[in-house]
């Protein structure tokens, strides 16, 4: 129970933070290039996928050792 405990923490920690920081950085290129939201969307977007992938990883690692 535990383990499964630490899994979800991790994985809602990453897709957080992968989220918030390709946000950030869409926001920081939308302040130096006088875009409006063009940018936060893509990193928005770029965070979110990263952030599932390394989800995807870190599941299909956790699954591997019981088998």
């Amino acid at each position: 129970m535990g383990a499964y405990l630490a899994l979800f923490s991790e994985i809602g920690f990453v897709l957080l933070v992968t989220t918030l920081a390709g946000a950030l950085a869409g926001h920081w290129i939308d302040d130096q290039l006088g875009t409006n939201p063009i940018f936060v969307l893509v990193g928005f977007l770029a965070g979110a996928g990263s952030g599932g992938l390394y989800a995807y990883r870190m599941i299909a690692r956790f699954l591997a050792r019981f088998d």
